[in-house]
């Protein structure tokens, strides 16, 4: 019986090609975003036997129903991947509250409330693992990034805080920060500019965090660790 994975924003970016890995494995996976659309057509894209759920990860009733449909539809959730986020790029000065806010209800809080269902669940079954996709911004900080580097750096205290709560009980909490990844994300940034700082001289692909994932999800050693994917990245700007 394969692993049952709930991966929150796994309908596009990092987060598919975290769903395809696991998909190739024999995972059954709940692809959930919130846009139902584009995750029931990544859900199809797997094969058969992947639900797609609609969910805004900064609503604790929404998490919860998401988690219920899951066990509804799959059974007990194994690996929690939680790979949704936006960033609001602005110097700090000129960023309105309401983008901090958001930054911060979807980068940190709902990775919080999505832990939080999962590992009620985990608890039961002895055991589970869950990566967090945080950021080397959290580690390094970037200008003109400053809220959502605190959203990151967030949640790397939450991971391994975290990971140190549920350790007897068998559950494993870890994150994987990457670069600069080609998605939706990065498309807007001057990549021959930033190449330059990047020791492997080019920005990574989705699939090449997606195995970092993959690796922290299978093995049984190693929680509350952070694993960096930058192709070397030396600078911050």
């Amino acid at each position: 019986m394969g692993k049952v994975c709930a991966i929150f924003g796994g309908s596009r970016g990092i987060g598919k090609a975290v769903a395809e890995l696991l998909a190739q494995k024999g995972c059954h996976l709940a692809i959930i975003g919130r846009n139902l659309e584009v995750a029931q057509a990544t859900a199809r894209s797997l094969g058969a036997g992947h639900l797609a759920i609609k969910c805004d990860v900064s609503s604790e009733q929404e998490v919860q129903n998401a988690f219920e449909e899951m066990q509804r539809n799959l059974g007990p959730v194994n690996y929690l991947v939680n790979a949704a986020g936006i960033n609001r790029d602005g110097l700090l000065l000129r960023t309105k509250t309401e983008d901090m806010v958001a930054q911060i209800h979807t980068n940190l809080l709902g990775t919080m409330l999505t832990c939080k269902t999962a590992v009620k669940s985990m608890i039961q079954q002895q055991g589970g693992a869950i990566v967090n996709i945080g950021s080397v911004v959290g580690l390094k900080g970037n200008s003109g990034q400053s809220v959502y580097s605190a959203t990151k750096a967030g949640l790397v205290g939450f991971s391994r805080s975290l990971a140190k709560e549920v350790a007897k009980k068998q559950i494993r909490v870890n994150v994987v920060a990457p670069g600069f990844i080609h998605t939706e994300m990065t498309a807007h940034l001057e990549e021959d500019q930033l190449k330059q700082a990047i020791l492997l001289g080019r920005f990574g692909e989705p699939r090449e965090v997606a195995e970092a994932v993959v690796f922290l999800l299978e093995t049984p050693y190693v929680t509350g660790s952070i694993l960096v994917v930058d192709g070397g990245l030396q600078l911050m700007t």
